[in-house]
């Protein structure tokens, strides 16, 4: 008698468990780690959890501790409402917006909502590896559109449209993109939404970054410009804490409402307490007291970073300047950083994972979001010679 292995569904074979190993190395000690996109532990807001989660226990256990709909508790979409709407100048009708279990919970359920197996979609190349390796599940074709400096190149978007039958989405994330840090010229998103809208294609904008700017330039949301071509999904992992894993989906009624009934056959719904948390927190302006302290710090962590990238891998490697979020994004000509990677205790993410259809193996992601500043100087200088040996 073979193995269950032989009997495993196709999707499981999609590659590598990237994701996995990422989130495996989550607490690993040892190594400098500058693999994952966590936030750091120090700005999470424990002066106040504690307070609100024992209110809310004391106070409305019928709801805190109780299932939840699976669109979301009314109250805390009332309030991601409101902060979609002083974010984006726009705010979401109720039929238009679902509470997530975090950003790849609405990956997910836009595919169960949308993709039949053959289907066309559209990730920018490189895009982030959980969106890829999502959308890869429900067995479409996926294909990469290349981004430049400036973002998603609209004119290789209007070849590859050209070119193939019409996509049924388009995957970006237009600020300050996982994993090469860059976001998209303001002009090139009007363009996007105005091409998409022609063609009738839906836009799945992913905002995970986009509060986490370290400027104060102005960068419409894709779906504040088109919200009827355009689902905005988002987390609250980056910002408030990811132990509760919450997000929501913005986007045409008629792409949420089937969202939400895949999501009574996925995880029923968000837990309760951490919308009910999420919530207290909104509506005390919580948010706008830690953001800036938020962005100050991961500014300062990126520009050591970038310093010590100048000091130790230049001739090396080529590297991004982020304006905002996590991440830059290397390349190492003639190196594969799979096997790099193994022969360094500085743990990265390798890019192969980052490409839907393009083989590269010469690029590597850094995050910076949480490793200190002494750390990120020492562990440049370890990666650099790791390069040199290699």
């Amino acid at each position: 008698m073979g193995t269950f292995t032989e009997r495993l569904a196709r999707r499981t074979r999609t590659g590598p468990d990237l994701l996995g190993g990422i989130l495996a190395l989550a607490n690993a000690h040892g190594v400098i780690n500058f693999s994952g996109g966590f936030p750091e532990p120090s700005l999470f807001p424990t002066d106040v959890l504690g307070d609100i989660a024992r209110r809310l226990i004391d106070e409305d256990p019928q709801v805190a501790l109780q299932y939840a709909p699976s669109e979301g508790i009314a109250s805390t979409r009332e309030a991601i409402a409101g902060r979609i709407e002083a974010t984006d100048g726009h705010r979401p009708h109720d039929r238009e917006l679902l509470v997530t279990s975090g950003g790849i919970d609405a990956v997910t359920l836009i595919a169960k909502s949308m993709l039949d197996a053959g289907d066309l979609v559209l990730v920018e190349e490189p895009s982030y590896l959980g969106a890829v390796s999502g959308f890869t599940a429900f067995d479409p074709v996926l294909k990469g559109v290349p981004i430049d400096d400036e973002g998603l190149d609209i004119d290789a978007l209007k070849r590859v449209i050209a070119q193939h039958k019409t996509p049924k989405l388009l995957y970006t994330i237009p600020d300050f993109q996982n994993p090469s840090g860059l976001s998209m010229a303001n002009d090139r998103r009007q363009a996007l939404v105005d091409l998409c809208r022609e063609h009738g294609i839906l836009i799945v904008e992913d905002v995970a970054y986009s509060q986490l700017g370290f400027d104060d330039i102005a960068r419409p949301s894709l779906w504040s410009l088109g919200p009827d071509v355009v689902v905005q999904i988002g987390t609250f992992s980056k910002i408030f804490f990811p132990g509760v894993r919450l997000g929501w989906a913005a986007g045409p009624a008629e792409v949420i409402a089937p969202m939400g009934v895949a999501k009574q056959n996925s995880d029923q719904c968000a837990g309760a307490l951490g919308q009910r948390m999420l919530e207290e927190y909104l509506r005390a302006g919580l948010l706008e007291r830690d953001l800036p302290h938020a962005r100050e710090l991961y500014r300062s962590r990126a520009a050591r970073i970038t310093k010590a990238l100048e000091e130790h891998a230049n001739g090396l490697a080529t590297w991004t300047v982020p304006g905002g979020g996590f991440f830059t994004w290397l390349r190492v000509p003639g190196v594969d950083t799979v096997a790099l990677a193994r022969e360094t205790d500085v743990a990265f993410v390798p890019g192969a994972g980052f490409f839907a259809e393009r083989q590269d193996t010469e690029h590597l992601r850094l995050s910076y979001s949480r490793i200190s500043e002494d750390d990120i100087d020492t562990g440049i200088a370890r990666l650099a010679a790791a390069i040199r040996a290699h």
